[in-house]
Order: C-alpha cells, then structure tokens, then sequence
C-alpha cells in the first residue's frame, strides 16, 4: 500500500476520535455534575449534601396562603401578623356627678357642623369661625399650646393631645383630643364648665356631629366633639 493511500485510510479515522473527544473543560463539568448528582461518587462522603439533593420538599399547608403569589390582588384573609386598632378602654376620669350639667336640646339646624366641614388643619378650623379669620391666619403649631388654655375651659381631665396650635397676639388656642368618655358626658362637662364662669351655652348637632359654643364678652369658645371609631370620643376646643 503506497503512502498516499495509507494516508487516506487513516485520517477518517483520527477525525472520528477528535470529533468524539470533548474539549476537556467539558469533561470537568460533566464530572462535577456527575459527582453531585449521581448516588455513586462524593454524595455518599457527604450525607448532608445528599440529603439536600434528593429529598422531597416540604411544604406547610397552613402557611400556602400567606404566599400572596397574585401580588395584583390583597390577600384572601388578613395577615396573620398584623395587630388590629387598640379599642379605648372605658376608665375612671375623676369626673364627679356634681361636675356635670345636662347640655341643652341640640338645634335643628348646625351652621357651626358646616363650617368646620373639610377643614384640614387646626389653623383653618378657627379661620373658618366669623371673628378668628386673620388671627388664625398665623397660628403656630405646638404641644405647649395645650397647656395654656385659659381656666375656665379646660381640657378634659383624661384629654390625650393630638395637635394644638395659638396664636398669643390674639388669645387665640386650638387644640384636637381624644378621650375615653362617650360625646354625652364631655359635652355635659364643658357645659357645667362654661355656664358656670358665665358662658353662654348653645348645642348643634349634625349626625354624629356636636358642637357647644358661646360667648362672654369679647370671650368665646367652641366645642366640635365626635363619636370616635374605636370608641371614646374626638374632640376639637377652640378658644378665644
């Protein structure tokens, strides 16, 4: 056989082999993939890792419906870790009998119920009174305010300040509350309160809406007292 023809005969040969062989890279990640996946090889050395591999996945009904996956939608029940509203708890007030006086008939009609309609801020609540428009035009905001109510109308005894504002120029004091006591006896309260250091009294009220003002002299107050959701009562005091 000349050499020329034992050439031919022999390089179909190597080809083949060269086009079987993989590149040895290849080689190294079939190895590893075998070694981590395949029973035989490392997996046996290492039974943690075995363990990871090939076991069933376990899944706690229970918890399937906090996964919330239709992230489009709010879940189909309330997050089992949320806290709802803490309710107002009824408590003693130190209020006494003698320092209450029954609020007169509410009108029919409530101007005062209108006026404080969408008001947004303490500010524009008693801008919205018919006297207080320029002098609530430069309130400022401060807890501090809440404490320099004059004596005879107060905050009531268990008043959880929200938001208070004043304006010093004027005598002007705005301030939101919260109170445990229901509308009917913080209203018979300010009531005995104010006739008492000579105010007029005059109630209005608007759905679940009341209010109780008056005059003294140039003095006047307003009392915007509502049902609270969680129960008690919210309260806006002005007072000039």
């Amino acid at each position: 056989m000349s050499a020329n023809r034992a050439l031919l005969v022999l390089l179909p040969l190597a080809l083949l082999a060269a086009c079987d062989k993989q590149p040895a890279p290849q080689q190294d990640l079939d190895t590893l993939d075998k070694e981590l996946t395949a029973d035989a090889g490392g997996n046996r050395r290492d039974p943690a890792l075995t363990a990871a591999l090939h076991d069933q996945i376990m899944v706690d009904p229970a918890l399937t419906q906090s996964a919330n996956t239709n992230v489009v939608r709010p879940p189909s029940r309330p997050d089992p870790l949320s806290a709802p509203p803490e309710p107002v708890v009824p408590h003693a007030d130190g209020v006494q009998a003698a320092d209450l006086k029954a609020v007169p008939p509410a009108r029919g009609d409530c101007p005062a119920c209108r006026k404080a309609a969408g008001a947004l801020t303490l500010g524009e609540l008693a801008a919205r009174q018919t006297d207080a428009g320029a002098c609530a035009a430069r309130v400022t905001y401060a807890a501090a305010w809440a404490n320099r109510l004059p004596a005879d109308v107060p905050l009531y005894p268990d008043a959880r300040v929200r938001e208070a504002a004043g304006n010093e120029a004027c005598g002007l004091r705005v301030v939101s509350f919260a109170s445990a006591a229901p509308v009917g006896r913080i209203l018979d309260w300010y009531n005995a309160r104010v006739t008492r250091a000579g105010y007029s009294a005059e109630h209005q009220a608007a759905g679940a809406q009341h209010v109780l003002g008056g005059t003294r002299g140039d003095a006047a107050y307003v009392v915007y007292v509502t049902p609270a959701a969680g129960g008690g009562s919210d309260v806006d005091l002005l007072v000039r």
